[in-house]
């Protein structure tokens, strides 16, 4: 077999959305494309941003007029879609719960109804994905739209292996798969169950099930969410291959801070899914130890305002700070003068940032349910319910200056293998196996 041809499917990439799943995208198919031919389909691209040897096709690059001629209904026929979207939906910071339950009410279209072809056209925007946000209230029309126009572009492509990532994708990946014939691997970076808890269906949880489900090979990429996967959400085990994810290579450095003491940083969006809350309450149980240590929120979410004001319920208001948004050079900088990372994720699929930390030679306090405890072995771990021991933690960090060292040392050394190359290597070796049987 020759040099393999991978077809992958993004929602976001660089330098339009500097979101953690474009930036994986980007940082794995830099290395994909160092042993294969990787061309990618996203909703929208930067003309002027180019990747060597990666070949990347925004669909508010091309002709869409071009692929009006030949619509399907298959997407439609084959799955159950929704019609109302929670308003709020946003790159990875939004809540889904209670999901169907105490929002409007969802209202379904199910897969028997008929639609013609020109009822399909008309309710296709060809300048969507031109301008505009790509999530929003009508982030699901965009996701149907996105299938519609990939599965016709696809249809013209010479590929032997469809890569689809995440959710937005999945339809995609499923009508391509039909229209060719063609093996889907999907690539889970984030699940519903991750930003709602095990007890909430909805929409979401529809389509990751059936893209899942449709899905020769599903790629998760961490062990904790391949039990996500198969208990969750009842996928076959057997065509499960956790990948865990790489970091882009930094080149660390260190400034002052401004003021005296350590410092501890959260970095991430402000939701439940993060544990800022938990956060909140482990700065409170380490500040009765010692008065010295400053506590840095980075980020911003639905959490943010009720954080603040419970900050002045816990008195950590002086010692305790919010950034709001960084940017990826500011988000360095204050990588650059902190002492600790702390990430209390209740459920984390992978915790990249860990990894960023770790780069900086900074010692981390990680929750239990997160991917990235599976690869960061010297990092202090606890359940991220038992702020005690998460406080003890940094507590120690900051005081034992053997155990800092330690902790130190053994992050560089998980680093060493944790990149995107070796991440490539495995899922090129999954998709070979998979072609060769």
């Amino acid at each position: 077999m020759g040099r393999l041809k991978i077809l992958m499917l993004g929602w976001e990439f660089p330098p339009i959305i500097n979101g953690g799943l474009g930036v994986a995208c980007l940082g794995m198919a830099k290395s994909l494309s160092k042993v294969a031919d990787v061309s990618i389909i996203l909703p929208k691209t930067d003309p002027n941003f180019v990747v060597e040897n990666v070949e990347l096709i925004g669909l508010n690059n091309v002709d869409v007029e071009a692929l009006k001629s030949q619509f399907t209904t298959s997407v439609y026929q084959s799955f159950e879609t929704v019609s109302y979207v929670p308003t709020e939906l946003m790159p990875y910071s939004f809540e889904e719960a209670p999901l169907t339950r105490g929002q409007a009410k969802v209202a379904k279209t199910t897969s028997k109804t008929d639609y013609t072809k020109e009822q399909l056209e008309d309710s296709f925007d060809l300048n969507t994905f031109k301008s505009g946000d790509l999530y929003g209230e009508d982030v699901n029309k965009k996701v149907m739209q996105f299938a519609k126009y990939a599965a016709r572009l696809a249809s013209t492509m010479d590929f032997d292996i469809i890569h689809a990532h995440d959710w937005m994708t999945f339809l995609a990946g499923v009508e391509i798969k039909k229209r060719t014939g063609k093996p889907l691997a999907v690539h889970v970076h984030s699940l519903s169950y991750d930003r709602s808890g095990p007890n909430s269906r909805g929409w979401l949880y529809d389509i990751e099930k059936y893209g899942m489900e449709q899905a020769d090979l599903v790629i998760p990429v961490s062990n904790y969410t391949a039990q996500v996967c198969e208990f969750y959400f009842g996928i076959n085990k057997y065509k499960i291959f956790p990948v865990h994810n790489g970091a882009l290579e930094v080149q660390p450095f260190k400034t002052e801070k401004a003021f005296p003491g350590a410092m501890v940083l959260f970095l991430g969006r402000l939701t439940e899914q993060k544990g800022p809350d938990f956060f909140l309450e482990i700065a409170s149980k380490v500040l009765k130890k010692n008065h010295q240590v400053h506590f840095v929120m980075a980020g911003t979410g639905d959490k943010m305002k009720p954080l603040i004001e419970s900050g002045a319920f816990h008195h950590v208001g002086d010692k305790f700070h919010f950034t709001g948004f960084l940017n990826k050079e500011k988000v360095n900088e204050l990588l650059s003068m902190t002492d600790v990372y702390c990430m209390p994720s209740v459920s984390e699929p992978f915790g990249l940032s860990a990894l960023e930390a770790a780069q900086f030679g900074i010692p981390a306090v990680i929750s239990k349910q997160s991917g990235v405890a599976e690869v960061l072995h010297g990092a202090l771990q606890a359940d991220f319910w038992d702020t005690d021991l998460m406080a003890k933690h940094i507590t120690d960090l900051i005081s034992n200056q053997a155990l800092r060292k330690r902790v130190v040392k053994a992050g560089y050394e998980d680093l060493e293998v944790l990149t995107w190359d070796f991440a490539a290597d495995k899922i090129i070796n999954i998709f070979d196996n998979y072609l060769q049987h």
